[in-house]
């Protein structure tokens, strides 16, 4: 038995799946798609299809892959089902995304149901709340890879010019000169583009050698990769 949910935001069929069957008493219960707007109603089709005399349901949510506000008023529904019916529910398999928002909310992980459900009238705020600081945290985190992407792309002609200043020294190909201020970097401590400046500022007429713990640690380096 499966049913299905629409998404609003998507407007694409089968957001949310489940799949039961049955082991003797036991329901058992896979989910897979978001649990949002619909989800809910979902999850209460497939409970009211099973059949009598189940006494135990276990709900597999590790398919899920995002949870909002309207979605977790599942919960709900769950101890609703449980106050109605003599039957013990459990959740488990939240994971990601999903994961994340019970811990914000300050919902167990591994038992919800125990700790958030019916008469948490403020869950639904909270959730809002903990889904907007979790996507404050991937734009934190976007935007620090923009940054060190940026200053990758700011250091690359003097790494290109680094690159060939050792070419021309050492008669080695692109490949070598670029493991040459590799290593030097690391066993110097001394980040790459200013082992790079240093090298190319060397080059030029009347320019300043590199401070001696670079400039051993370039030797060590050509020694192991120059030909």
């Amino acid at each position: 038995m499966t049913s299905a949910g629409l998404a609003a935001h998507t407007m694409r069929l089968n957001a949310l799946v489940i799949d039961a069957r049955q082991k003797g008493r036991r329901a058992l219960l896979t989910a897979r798609g978001e649990l949002v707007h619909g989800g809910t109603d979902t999850l209460g089709d497939t409970l009211a299809a099973l059949p009598p005399g189940i006494t135990t349901i276990e709900l597999d949510l590790a398919g899920v892959s995002f949870l909002d506000t309207t979605g977790l008023t599942c919960l709900d529904l769950l101890n609703e089902y449980v106050g109605q019916h003599d039957v013990r529910v459990t959740t488990h398999g939240w994971r990601g995304q999903p994961r994340r928002v019970l811990e914000l909310v300050g919902l167990d992980a591994t038992d919800p149901l125990r700790t958030g459900g019916a008469g948490s009238a403020d869950l639904p705020v909270r959730t809002a709340s903990a889904v907007a600081r979790e996507r404050t945290e991937q734009l934190d985190m976007l935007r620090l890879e923009i940054a060190q992407l940026r200053q990758a792309l700011d250091s690359r002609p003097v790494i290109d010019q680094a690159r060939g200043v050792l070419m021309a020294a050492h008669g080695c190909t692109p490949d070598q000169a670029w493991q040459i201020l590799r290593e030097a970097s690391q066993h110097s401590n001394t980040k790459l583009h200013r082992i790079a400046a240093a090298v190319t500022a060397s080059a030029t007429p009347d320019g300043p050698p590199p401070p001696e713990p670079l400039r051993r640690a370039l030797r060590t380096a050509a020694a192991h990769h120059a030909p």
